[in-house]
């Protein structure tokens, strides 16, 4: 990869962070993007400040014929319209070569959802045990279906959401947006119940460091109880509320949490606002979803469904 190219590709990337405030994650995902188109544009003897329209389209044409997913390719396609905008847009390059390129269709799967009932034993399980790391998941548990946090956002959640008001979290979310997520009542004694014995979870000498201003300290680098271990934990729950672990993640929990809403009635914009969701478009498959389930359900037991004896 030419020098330069690698220059241009770390100054979007340090606009992105500075003005549009792009997680550590996006901003890793778009530089192996780059990077990998960057490499391709090279080994032809070519730039990534020079190439066309052409060498996009043979670029994604090559990632196609080796096989890589219409959403890998729909993604590395969005990285290269940001990265070429913000070359247009400082007047590097007169011309967008992304321009009438269409993104590569996709089916977008449904998430993984749990069932109220595996929500139920799930949480059985937790309260099961009574050690003070069964107190800590359960609180996490609880406020994962209460609230529809990212794992990230949990995680990180400082020691100040324990002081919440009127059954809400304050939380930050991607880009540094924040918004007001819910906490029920079992959510709330939950976290009662962890606080009584979170110190214990403090490394030594904890009150001067940084892990003292989480919510969920640990002695990892980070202060915070990492989303590996949170992952871990969540897979050992599942074997004792006799769950798949497969189909238990974080993520499958904020699944859960949006889908029983809609499920229940609420309306789309208030889930997507609970989501932090930009864009209500990925908040609406979850009415799918929802119809599917119910599509499901009277299948299996509606009268007229059922399949009739032969006479």
């Amino acid at each position: 990869m030419k020098a330069d190219d690698a220059t241009l590709i770390e100054s979007f990337l340090d606009m992105m962070s500075a003005e549009r405030g792009a997680s550590i994650n996006t901003m890793a995902a778009y530089r192996r993007d780059l990077m990998d188109f960057a490499g391709n544009r090279a080994g032809n003897g070519g730039s990534v400040r020079t190439a066309s329209r052409d060498d996009i389209k043979a670029y994604l044409a090559l990632l196609s014929k080796a096989g890589a997913a219409g959403s890998t390719q729909a993604r590395r396609l969005s990285a290269l319209r940001q990265f070429y905008a913000f070359l247009y847009g400082d007047g590097i390059r007169r011309d967008d070569p992304t321009n009438a390129i269409e993104a590569p269709k996709r089916a977008r799967p449904l998430p993984k959802v749990l069932s109220l009932k595996d929500m139920e034993a799930l949480i059985a399980a937790a309260q099961a045990d009574k050690s003070p790391e069964g107190l800590r998941l359960l609180c996490m548990v609880e406020m994962f279906y209460a609230s529809g946090l990212r794992v990230s956002e949990l995680v990180t959640l400082p020691l100040s959401a324990a002081r919440n008001r009127d059954g809400f979290l304050l939380v930050k979310g991607k880009g540094q947006k924040e918004r007001l997520a819910p906490l029920n009542k079992s959510a709330r004694e939950a976290m009662r119940a962890w606080l009584a014995v979170r110190d214990a979870f403090l490394p030594q000498r904890a009150r001067h460091s940084h892990a003292e201003r989480f919510l969920f300290p640990s002695r990892s680098a980070e202060g915070h109880i990492t989303r590996r271990r949170m992952h871990q934990m969540l897979k050992d729950l599942a074997f004792a509320a006799n769950i798949d672990p497969e189909k238990l993640s974080p993520h499958v929990l904020r699944h859960a949490f949006a889908t029983h809403l809609v499920e229940g009635g609420a309306d789309l914009r208030s889930v997507q606002t609970m989501l932090g969701h930009s864009d209500i478009a990925t908040t609406q498959i979850y009415t799918h979803v929802a119809r599917d389930r119910l599509a499901k359900v009277v299948e299996a037991a509606h009268p007229l469904s059922r399949k009739r004896p032969k006479s």
